[in-house]
């Protein structure tokens, strides 16, 4: 409400201004009745007539000025103001005021319409101080906005030497300077009088009416789902949509909420460059004239979407504000340092004076002073000759540092050297410690095969014991089965040679894994030796490592359950008396 009011007070200080004919600053009381009964009646306030005469009762000097008007127009209009009513008619009631004595129209290549916009221009842009008037950097501001809708480039020379200009008369413009500066074309050359009020027009939508983007496009009908061309206005809280941009005639309005959302559409129906706006109780179908204007309009609905959802105003009138709180701020700046000037140019005169009498003190002591020149000197002499005699000492101490530093040098690089060859060591250590282990796996995996090949040759030979028996056992039954039992035993002899045969491939198996097994012994033996020589070098070169060396291994003793039960002569007796034992049979045959 107080911005408001503050944005009502500035259209009636106009009129009033303009009711000051002699400019004496004071009105009279029939005039006053007229503008207020006008502020009623386009404000929807009721006028009570008498309330003038009743509040200046005790005031009959004549006219009223602007400060003995203002408690009389807040307590029984601005107080009573409810924003129910139409702002344009307001400011085109106070334009007609005070444009009829104001505006000059000599030379002005815009209409009044135009000045009218300019001038709402100005009561938005202009300072909260009066009489009102416009800055420089506003003014800037203003001239920006226009160029860029007139669709012109910016010279920031011209403006420049403009505001140059400005600033040796002024450094600001009342409301009919800044329509006499756009009016007369000053920073719109080369451009024509439509194209200036289309920009003007632009700016007035934008900063005065809210409208965030104008223009035209296809709307799709919720009765008859037939596509009509519509001039759309976005504004913060609304899209409204009219028959032609001239605004005569409203078709409607699409009511913007923090649940609305909008959102693109593919192609359908011949049409491309779709996009919706949903909102809680329906939704709106729009067809943008290429893909370019439909981001633009998709882009500054979401916004006007999230101001609604932040709670925050417009941009520009942020924007202004946070200006306007700046040069508020600079200017308090200006303020404290032109006072902390003033109380330096005091403290300078206070220095002055001082420095006068301390010149005096000076010329007194100056005797004083040669003296103390003179003995400073003398000590300063003396002085230098101490300290060339300690600076010879510090040299000294410091060529013995040196030389004790390159000594540490060359230790030190001694040290990193027997380092390295430390470390080389230790890497061709874990390189034999990695062969001794892979020797290792070696004679573990022959170990398995000998222990295979041994049970295969005790199966084998369980199988033979068992035929034996078996021809044992024939012969010594009847006689009658003798010639059975002879065919049998050719046959089983067949198999008992086959199965000799076998044995003896297993024998040469075995033989062939043993030899294998030596080997794999040797290869041990031969990394066991090459780790205790790394061992003891490194032993020899530190005097700090001492690794577990591997224990001597004794001859393997091998059978058919694993190894460490017979020896090689205690299995060879065996066979020796196996074989006596099967050639027995044979001879009692």
């Amino acid at each position: 409400m107080n911005n408001l009011l503050d944005e009502l007070l500035k259209p009636i200080w106009h009129a009033f201004t303009a009711l000051d004919l002699d400019k004496s600053g004071k009105v009279s009381k029939s005039q006053l009745k007229v503008l207020s009964h006008n502020l009623c009646t386009v404000m929807r306030i009721p006028h009570d007539p008498v309330a003038l005469e009743e509040h200046f009762k005790h005031d009959d000097q004549g006219p009223v000025s602007t400060q003995g008007y203002m408690p009389y127009l807040n307590k029984f209009i601005l107080d009573k103001v409810q924003d129910n009513f139409d702002r344009q008619d307001f400011n085109r009631m106070c334009w007609t005021l005070c444009a009829r004595k104001n505006l000059n129209r000599t030379h002005l290549l815009i209409s009044d319409e135009d000045a009218f916009k300019i001038w709402c221009i100005f009561n938005f842009l202009s300072e909260e101080k009066y009489p009102l008037a416009i800055v420089t950097e506003e003014i800037e501001y203003f001239l920006r906005k226009l160029t860029e809708a007139m669709g012109g480039s910016w010279v920031e020379e011209r403006f420049e030497d403009y505001k140059l200009e400005l600033s040796i008369k002024q450094q600001s413009l009342s409301a009919w300077e800044l329509i006499t500066l756009v009016g007369r074309g000053t920073f719109s050359k080369g451009m024509d009088r439509q194209t200036l009020s289309m920009g003007i027009t632009e700016v007035f939508h934008e900063l005065i009416l809210d409208v965030f983007k104008q223009g035209y496009m296809m709307k799709k009908g919720h009765k008859r789902k037939n596509w009509t061309e519509r001039w759309f206005l976005l504004r913060p809280d609304s899209i409204s949509y009219y028959v032609s941009e001239d605004l005569a005639e409203k078709k409607g309005d699409i009511l913007l909420d923090g649940n609305c959302c909008v959102e693109s559409l593919p192609d359908k129906e011949g049409k491309k460059c779709l996009f919706y706006v949903k909102c809680s109780d329906k939704s709106y179908e729009i067809n943008a004239s290429d893909k370019k204007r439909k981001q633009e309009w998709i882009q500054a609905i979401q916004m006007c979407l999230s101001l609604l959802q932040l709670g925050r105003t417009v941009p520009h009138r942020e924007s202004l504000q946070k200006r306007r709180d700046l040069r508020q701020k600079q200017q308090a700046e200006q303020e404290e340092l032109e006072l902390r000037m003033r109380e330096l140019q005091t403290a300078n005169e206070n220095k002055q004076h001082q420095l006068e009498a301390m010149r005096k003190k000076l010329e007194e002591a100056a005797t004083n002073a040669a003296e103390e020149e003179r003995i400073r000197l003398q000590t300063q002499t003396e002085q230098q000759d101490r300290y060339r005699m300690d600076l010879e000492r510090e040299k000294m101490v410091r060529q013995e540092m040196e030389e004790q530093v390159a000594q540490k040098s060359s230790e030190l690089e001694q040290y990193l050297q027997r380092v390295h060859e430390l470390e080389d060591m230790y890497h061709r250590l874990e390189d034999a410690l990695e062969d001794e282990k892979r020797a290792r796996q070696d004679e573990e995996t022959v170990r398995r095969l000998q222990a295979r090949l041994l049970e295969e040759e005790a199966v084998k030979r369980a199988e033979l014991e068992q035929i034996h028996l078996h021809q044992q056992r024939a012969i010594s039954e009847t006689e009658v089965e003798k010639q059975e039992l002879r065919k049998e035993g050719t046959a089983k002899e067949n198999a008992l040679q086959a199965a000799m045969l076998q044995l003896e491939q297993l024998e040469k198996e075995r033989q062939g894994a043993l030899e294998q097994y030596q080997e794999v012994v040797q290869k041990l033996e031969d990394a066991a030796n090459n780790t205790r020589t790394w061992k003891h070098k490194v032993a020899h070169h530190e005097g700090l490592v001492r690794l577990v060396q591997p224990g001597s291994k004794g001859p393997q003793k091998i059978t058919n359950w694993g190894p460490a039960a017979f020896t090689e002569a205690e299995l060879s007796l065996r066979k020796k008396d196996w074989q006596e034992r099967k050639s027995q049979p044979a001879e009692n045959q």
